[in-house]
């Protein structure tokens, strides 16, 4: 067990590395000489000086940014004599099972090259070059033949893989705390009860002012808002992460919302970034890469027939394009299950419905490379969780898990009716959670639970969304007697109001 203090030295020094190679190091080191020649800063006193000045600045601010953006993003130090893979997934068969999954996915890759005499990767020629470069902005009017391609994995594939999930260190019926779990995900995973939830989820209580209520006992919604925005607008001015990630627990206005995301996400799209951003883009324009078809087929087959979201078609192809050739995007494989395939494929495999990660944010960003760091921020931080196996609180194994257990001891006659029907309720739900249920619900109501993901900085509240979902149609769903019907009864959730069901099932619900 790794100690307190040694625990704290160990993620100081790791932070001080990341930030030793980033932008903000050399601006710091650049603004500290500037302030050498300033007249009150003095020779005597001159570390002190220098550390006013980067305060008052806003420097120092913009450090604690940093080191709160690097808290929040990557996970506890191990004991130092871990093994690496440790800090990617502690659990031996959880590795494995990503492994043999990761290895199932580049097969089918492999084969849809070989079936339709297609590299992974080619440089385009000079005139398709210049033909893309000149129709960058309206990508959404290609109509490329992409019917011989099909998506590598859809959600489905990868709950079988979830189902057949087992710990070998248990042999069937020998687990004690676990035998009665009659779910699909057969793994035994601590996951949260009611009573801890709401501990956790203390902000959403009935008592609690919300964005996204109608109406409060407490405190009539109009008021609220009003004296939430004047918070928000004071929050954006101090520029302080922390804070805003504590603010938008409770809902972002929906005209700060841009600006508080980007605050929590730390990202201020500097020229550096922008620079970045079209160093990708050239990539995308020189390279041809058989994951941009995979693209444009995702893109068509999904946001281009939402009626939220078709228009920003040109949009989702940039981003996604770009982010198939981000090679920083490979950091976040220190601390995933996952690892990045060995390939002129570096980054991640889109699978279909990969496109409705970024859909939602070309509501709030309309400036490419803005929108582009937010959703790599976002993904790196939250979405690959969704499509990894792994043991974390907030993966997809823990959230199944976690929905199924508060069915079956919240609602135990109508999950026992589900699965004697062959309806079990996760085949409903699991694929809204793998989509953070973008493209089910209305988009400002998805707006204010992703507002709940980044205040909380986990998707546990996807799982618990997922349950409520099923206790307010258990009326109906009572009545089913097949999984095409129980299907039909959840079939359309653009209706509904997201903060309601989830104070109503975590602190109506009797425990």
């Amino acid at each position: 067990m790794l100690d307190p203090d040694s625990g704290l030295s160990l993620t100081i020094a790791r932070i001080v590395q990341r930030l030793q190679g980033s932008s903000l190091h050399s601006q710091l080191e650049r603004q500290a000489r500037v302030s050498l020649h300033k007249p009150e800063i003095k020779l005597e006193s001159l570390k002190e000086d220098i550390k006013d000045f980067l305060k008052t600045s806003g420097w120092e601010k913009k450090l604690q940014n940093a080191v709160y953006s690097e808290l929040n993003v990557f996970p506890s130090p191990c004991h130092p004599a871990a093994p690496p893979e440790h800090m990617k997934e502690p659990l031996a068969y959880m590795r494995k099972a990503q492994g043999s999954w990761e290895k199932r996915i580049l097969k089918s890759l492999n084969s849809m090259c070989t079936e339709l005499s297609i590299p992974l990767a080619q440089k385009r020629p000079a005139s398709e070059q210049k033909e893309l470069l000149n129709k960058w902005n309206e990508m959404g009017t290609d109509e490329p033949d992409l019917s011989l391609f099909r998506p590598v994995y859809a959600p489905k594939d990868f709950l079988e893989v979830l189902m057949n999930l087992r710990n070998p260190n248990y042999e069937n019926g020998e687990q004690p705390s676990f035998r009665n779990h009659l779910g699909l995900i057969q793994v035994p995973l601590k996951v949260k009860d009611i009573p801890e939830l709401k501990e956790d989820f203390s902000e959403l209580g009935l008592n609690t002012g919300q964005l996204g209520i109608d109406d409060s006992a407490q405190v009539p919604p109009e008021f609220f808002e009003n004296e939430h925005v004047r918070v928000g607008q004071k929050v954006l001015a101090e520029q302080d992460s922390a804070a805003a990630q504590q603010y938008v627990r409770q809902g972002c206005p929906t005209a700060l919302r841009a600006d508080l995301w980007a605050l929590i996400l730390n990202i201020s799209n500097q020229p550096e970034d922008i620079l970045y951003y079209e160093q990708l883009k050239s990539n995308v324009i020189q390279y041809d890469l058989l994951v941009d078809s995979l693209i444009y087929k995702d893109v068509k087959l999904t946001a281009s027939n939402d009626d939220y979201y078709f228009v920003f078609e040109d949009y989702l192809y940039q981003v996604l394009l770009c982010f198939s050739r981000d090679t920083s995007v490979l950091d976040h494989f220190t601390y995933s299950s996952a690892t990045p395939p060995k390939s002129y494929i570096r980054g991640v495999i889109p699978f279909h419905g990969f496109s409705m990660y970024v859909a939602p944010l070309c509501f709030l960003y309309h400036e490419p490379s803005k929108l582009y760091q937010i959703f790599r921020e976002m993904y790196v931080r939250f979405f690959f969780r969704l499509h990894s196996i792994s043991s974390h609180p907030s993966g997809i194994v823990s959230l199944c898990l976690l929905f199924e257990t508060l069915l079956q001891t919240h609602l135990p006659q109508l999950f026992y009716h589900l699965r004697e029907i062959g309806a079990q309720p996760l085949r409903i739900s699991f694929k809204w959670m793998v989509r953070a249920f973008s493209g089910y619900l209305a988009t400002d109501q998805l707006l204010l639970l992703w507002d709940r993901i980044l205040g909380y900085n986990s998707l546990e509240v996807l799982a618990v969304l997922a349950a409520a979902v099923f206790a307010f149609r258990a009326v109906n769903l009572m009545e089913v007697t097949s999984l095409a019907a129980a299907e039909a009864v959840l079939a359309d959730l653009s209706t509904l109001k997201v903060m309601p069901l989830l104070q109503i099932f975590l602190f109506a619900t009797v425990t």
